[in-house]
């Protein structure tokens, strides 16, 4: 039986795609710059808020310093209004309840910065006991390096062959393969079926209770 659970967040966990593109939205407005479709953002998602910024903004803007102004004023934004639109998705909390009811140690390991991480987990999974809650930090290489799996994995002690990873997006399946677990793609997320299919998962799921069947 696998005794630890690492969950991406964003298209996982939780639908957070309404608040991103909300925020990402009202901040190209005040710099009067083009918007975008919840669609287009549900792909610029997945590798933390730099590159989100840099693929909303025009490719002939994309300076080092205009990323990272657009980037502090998405931050600002996004922070305040984080929980706006964003829900758990269907399933979500019943698969936690029974994962913490099997014994099963669960963990969170985000692209989204820290204090946005940490903020939507208290916000909505308040009583879920993750054993470690990560985003991005300046310390620590974004997925699909695998230094925070790793990290998670040496402090709650278990091994790999212990371990799934459970997520939403391409990066996720190679960050599961970087650090040699088993990874699970779940098909309600931001990314398609064909781009989960194409990085070779231990399995697709459906709905979150189907994750039971693979521990």
């Amino acid at each position: 039986m696998k005794r630890l659970v690492i969950f991406d967040l964003d298209g996982t966990l939780l639908n957070t795609i309404g608040d991103l593109a909300a925020s990402c939205n009202e901040v190209l407005s005040r710099h009067a710059l083009p918007l975008h479709t919840y669609d287009e953002y549900c792909n610029f998602v997945g590798n933390g808020i730099t590159r989100l910024v840099e693929r909303a903004i025009p490719e002939e803007l994309r300076t080092e310093e205009f990323i990272a102004a657009v980037r502090a004023d998405f931050v600002e934004y996004y922070s305040a209004h984080i929980d706006t639109h964003t829900l758990p998705y269907e399933g979500i909390n019943e698969l936690l309840d029974v994962l913490s009811q099997k014994g099963v140690t669960m963990a969170v390991a985000s692209n989204k910065f820290h204090a946005g991480t940490e903020k939507l987990i208290k916000r909505f999974f308040p009583d879920t006991p993750f054993v470690a809650i990560y985003g991005q930090r300046p310390d620590v290489p974004l997925k699909p390096h695998p230094m925070v799996v790793e990290q998670i994995l040496a402090e709650s002690g278990f091994s790999a062959e212990e371990t799934l990873f459970v997520g939403d997006s391409a990066v996720d399946m190679q960050t599961a393969r970087a650090a040699t677990l088993r990874g699970v793609g779940c098909s309600w997320g931001f990314r398609s079926r064909e781009e989960l299919l194409s990085e070779s998962p231990y399995a697709i799921i459906d709905h979150p209770m189907q994750l039971i069947e693979l521990l």
